[in-house]
């Protein structure tokens, strides 16, 4: 229930990721930890098939496949990954300089925090009906396509998740149904054309009543107007969007300008060795892009370098010296 590294990482996004990958280029052991149970942050919970276009060095690239390269980059340091748990409180510790105390009891001392939240805590939207099959056949988001071939899935929402995944899964599962409680989508108008000229049944002014099934998910019952219809499903697809705030960090002393962490140019907070990154920092001309926060990481983690070993050089070595991918 303890954990001790040079470097915590609160947030297991793409700038998450990659500052414990600098912070293992540099030497220093790092964990990383994030409240959704996988690593890439709302990439891979709302776009994880999408093309992102604006990443260096990728003319394009599935939000999926981007977040699995920098899992691979970041592996040969061996990060402890903290998934599917909250950071609740940051405290001064003695010994170690800070202690990160996890809403499930456990603790990760640090040298060093890097706060890389995105838009802070996101929690997703649900229906009461579908409480009792979560992890059972109802989702949040779809990790991996291939997941579902050959399942009947009910995909619920209106917005650009729910219509892509739509489209992504009709060519591989047995039947997709969208069922939205409005007959207008939020999703881009071309990729709703796409959809209703698609094998996809699309329910609309309907909701989900019911689920059943034995162990799993069997069934969905879905109300139309005054029609009650039974669809056979093994996969539940709640695309309804996510509950974002701050959650605990709002209280740890940090100071905040438009519910914001403000930073200095090296990404240092008002507290000692307390870096923020990416979405969840601000200073003067930030540009709010995936690459600008990939900056952010490299930026902090460098200054934390040098915090933690003052006879270190800020900037690292070439890469083109060293052979990450031998390393243990």
């Amino acid at each position: 229930m303890e954990t001790t590294v040079d470097v915590a990482v609160v947030g297991a996004g793409p700038a998450g990721l990659y500052a414990a990958y600098c912070a293992g280029f540099r030497g220093l052991s790092s964990a990383i930890v994030d409240a959704l149970s996988e690593p890439g942050g709302q990439i891979a919970a709302l776009y994880p098939e999408k093309k992102i276009y604006d990443v260096a060095g990728h003319v394009a690239v599935r939000g999926r496949e981007l977040i699995d390269n920098l899992v691979a980059q970041v592996a040969p340091f061996d990060p402890h990954y903290l998934l599917g748990r909250t950071a609740a409180s940051l405290t001064p510790d003695e010994a170690a300089g800070w202690t990160i105390g996890l809403e499930d009891g456990g603790r990760v001392r640090a040298r060093a925090v890097v706060i890389a939240a995105g838009l802070g805590r996101s929690v997703p939207r649900t229906l009461p009906c579908l409480g009792t099959y979560q992890g059972r056949g109802v989702a949040h988001h779809v990790p991996r396509l291939d997941e579902h071939r050959d399942r009947d899935v009910v995909i619920v929402g209106g917005s650009d998740s729910a219509v892509d995944w739509a489209l992504a899964l009709e060519p591989i599962a047995r039947s997709v149904t969208v069922v939205h409680r409005r007959s207008a989508f939020r999703a881009h108008e071309h990729s709703v054309k796409q959809m209703y000229a698609a094998d996809i049944r699309v329910l609309t002014d309907a909701q989900v009543t019911a689920c059943h099934g034995a162990q799993r998910l069997e069934q969905v019952c879905v109300r139309t107007g005054d029609d009650e219809l039974t669809l056979p499903a093994q996969a539940l697809v709640a695309a309804l969007g996510f509950i974002t705030n701050l959650g605990p960090i709002a209280e740890w002393g940090l100071e905040m300008a438009n519910q914001q962490i403000a930073v200095d140019r090296a990404m240092r907070t008002n507290l000692p060795r307390v870096y923020a990154i990416s979405d969840i920092c601000t200073y003067e001309g930030r540009v709010p892009l995936i690459t600008v926060g990939f900056g952010d990481a490299a930026t902090a983690v460098n200054h934390a370098a040098v915090e933690l070993r003052p006879a270190a050089r800020l900037a690292p070595e070439y890469s083109t010296h060293r052979d990450v991918a031998a390393l243990p």
